[in-house]
């Protein structure tokens, strides 16, 4: 199995999300990074927080991590990239990929790829 963490920019998330969901994962951790971020090569950004003008060094972005199988990852990857890019300057973001030796669902004790991505059976209800 494989942990895939990717860091995007805040808008490419429901594409990114949208673009997972199209080969079947449908779970992922997502987390807002909103303070000491990723550092790009562009020189500062510039924005306004609670009516003061601040220039940074730091770019806002979200980091996703999924664990998939190793047959899905090649398809994660694709569709990543797919979700993420904008082909404008001032970084997409970035990809790392970590192996993972075991993983356990908490609720039904189940392991390994079956505890990643069960299957999906359609819409969940709220009962």
């Amino acid at each position: 199995m494989k942990q895939l963490s990717a860091i995007i920019r805040p808008f490419k998330l429901d594409d990114v999300s949208d673009a997972l969901a199209t080969i079947g994962i449908q779970g992922m951790t997502v987390t807002e990074v909103t303070e000491a971020i990723g550092f790009d090569q562009r020189i500062g950004y510039f924005e306004i927080r609670r009516g003061h003008a601040y220039a940074s060094d730091f770019i806002p972005r979200i980091k996703i991590e999924v664990v998939i199988s190793d047959e899905k990852l090649d398809d994660a990857l694709a569709a990543v990239i797919r979700g993420a890019r904008t082909g404008k300057t001032g970084g997409d973001g970035k990809i790392f990929v970590t192996e993972v030796s075991e993983v356990i669902r908490i609720r039904t004790g189940e392991m390994g790829d079956r505890a990643c991505n069960p299957p999906f059976y359609g819409e969940l209800s709220a009962s």
